[in-house]
């Protein structure tokens, strides 16, 4: 059956199957990919066949595809018992006879490209050849007739030219910024701009169709500006000790002195143009101003909606002094060792505390052990004494009519004698007829006595057809390896059907041999039963 195996995997892969090279076997296969097999040979057999190829997750979805397949395979004329359970329960036997049967009612010209070389280059060149031809088969369309460059192909839309293309080109576009802190303050002008004059996003870009490149083209800078941010804090802004406005503060603090710095060395180098250059640094300070404030402006516009709380619940906390930013390194040195100092003090207070906090839950503990030991020890008393309590209470309320409790008790004796009677007599009723009735079945069993040893000698000629039934099965198998060895040695220029044939004959004689046997198993059990 490996030979066998071997073949229908391959000739499944050539179909379109994408099986792994660890699947050698039918047994290695799975539901999904019988079905998966299932439906590529139906879509070669059956053109107009639409299913798809991947199980579905949901369970009723899989019972009606696997019915759908098993009503396609009754189509074509598969003699066997089919449903939904040979998809999904079935055993290997019965999903080796479908795929043979399906196998057999491929075109020719699949089985013809079954034989063929499969390597990877060998696949590319008959898709490549498809394409080709169903290229130079079909009908020419105009131009005017594709919208966008899509035609329909097959039952499947297609793009063809270039009609629907076009470059990649982005342009600045711009959104209110601040809008989204309700605690800043934007003026009234920048309000008005933004609600009578800006244009919306789309009618920006010169293009319309650059509208979506330019928006993606603004989402990436700004992703990308918010990871910078986000990796610079990481880095270095957490070894600052400093909140996120003091650290932003500070670095646009430094921006500008760097600036300054900057300008003032190239207006001290050019003093030809000083007076010049002086108007600049003007205009450059108030850019620098503008561009400081508003950057602040993006910075609480750009904030999740835990930050916006908590402006809103510390708002009157806002007014940071900027005396933080002038304090030299070692006084930032002291005050840390200061704050670790004051820090420490408190860890040796809150451990002494959790140690004291320790011991007296220990005690607890033990006195709660002992007084739940104590209380279920008393529980255990009171209950004795409850029944002993019980007892003699009814002994001291029969003690007044002691003559006339005696004589309800022994009324009480005699009717309980008089019922033993009664159930002594009605249980020899039942037991007559239950004595006879298995005086006769133990005749009967030694009269089947006779009968079994009669079957079991059936059974040990059965036994002995069974082997030589088993020693020919052998036979055939060593026929057939034999057969495959000659195979393999042939040369492979020869066509591989009447081998196969030849195989497939074998094969369905084995199938017979094991019917037979399958059929006198039953009698075989039936015996053993009796």
């Amino acid at each position: 059956m490996e030979e066998v195996d071997t073949i229908i995997i391959a000739t499944l892969r050539d179909v379109g199957c994408g099986f792994d090279e660890s699947v050698v076997s039918l047994i290695n296969f799975s539901a999904a990919m019988v079905v998966e097999a299932c439906v590529r040979c139906l879509r070669v057999i059956l053109p107009d066949f639409n299913c798809p190829a991947s199980m579905p997750e949901v369970m009723s979805a899989r019972y009606r595809m696997c019915s759908t397949l098993a009503n396609a395979c009754q189509e074509l004329g598969y003699q066997g018992e089919i449903g939904y359970q040979t998809f999904l329960y079935s055993s290997v036997k019965e999903w080796r006879k479908l795929l043979m049967f399906l196998l057999e009612k491929l075109p020719r010209e699949a089985v013809q490209a079954a034989d063929e070389p499969t390597g990877a280059r060998m696949v590319l060149n008959r898709r490549i050849s498809a394409e080709l031809s169903a290229a130079i088969t079909s009908s020419w369309t105009p131009p005017f007739c594709k919208r966008h460059g899509l035609v329909l192909r097959k039952g499947h839309w297609q793009r063809e030219g270039g009609a629907g293309c076009h470059g990649y080109h982005s342009s600045d576009v711009r959104a209110p910024e601040g809008t989204g802190d309700i605690s800043a303050r934007i003026p009234k002008d920048v309000l008005r701009y933004y609600s009578s004059h800006m244009r919306f996003v789309p009618a920006q870009p010169r293009v319309r169709r650059d509208v979506l490149a330019s928006l993606l083209e603004r989402n990436a800078s700004e992703v990308a500006a918010q990871q910078e941010w986000e990796a610079e804090w990481n880095t270095q802004g957490l070894t600052s000790r400093l909140s996120e406005e003091e650290y932003r503060a500070r670095k646009r603090q430094r921006l500008k002195k760097k600036l300054t710095e900057q300008l003032t060395s190239s207006l001290r180098q050019g003093s030809a143009s000083a007076s010049a250059a002086l108007g600049a640094a003007s205009d450059l300070q108030t850019i620098l101003n503008s561009f400081t404030d508003k950057l602040s402006a993006g910075v609480q516009g750009t904030g999740s909606r835990f930050q916006h709380a908590e402006k809103l619940q510390f708002a009157k906390e806002e007014e940071v002094p900027m005396q933080v930013e002038e304090a030299t390194e070692e006084e930032l040195q002291q005050q840390r060792e200061q704050e670790v100092a004051s820090l420490q003090e408190q860890l040796s207070v809150l451990t002494a505390q959790l140690e004291a906090l320790e011991l007296g839950r220990k005690k607890f503990s033990a006195s709660m052990q002992q007084m739940m030991e104590r209380e279920l020890e008393q529980g255990g008393q009171n209950k004795d004494e409850e029944e002993a309590y019980k007892v003699k209470k009814k002994t001291h309320d029969l003690l007044p009519n002691a003559d006339e409790n005696m004589r309800k008790l022994k009324e009480l004796v005699q009717g309980s004698a008089d019922r033993l009677t009664k159930l002594s007599a009605k249980w020899e009723e039942v037991r007559g007829p239950l004595v006879e009735r298995y005086r006769v079945l133990r005749r009967e069993s030694e009269g089947r006595e006779s009968e079994e040893t009669r079957l079991l000698g059936e059974v040990g000629r059965l036994r002995s057809r069974m082997k030589e039934v088993a020693d020919e099965t052998r036979q055939k198998e060593s026929l057939y390896k034999q057969l495959v060895t000659e195979y393999e040695q042939l040369s492979k220029g020869q066509s591989r059907v009447s081998y196969t044939r030849r195989i497939l004959e074998i094969v369905a004689n084995i199938q017979k041999q094991k019917e037979d046997i399958g059929r006198s198993l039953p009698t075989l059990a039936r015996y053993r039963r009796r």
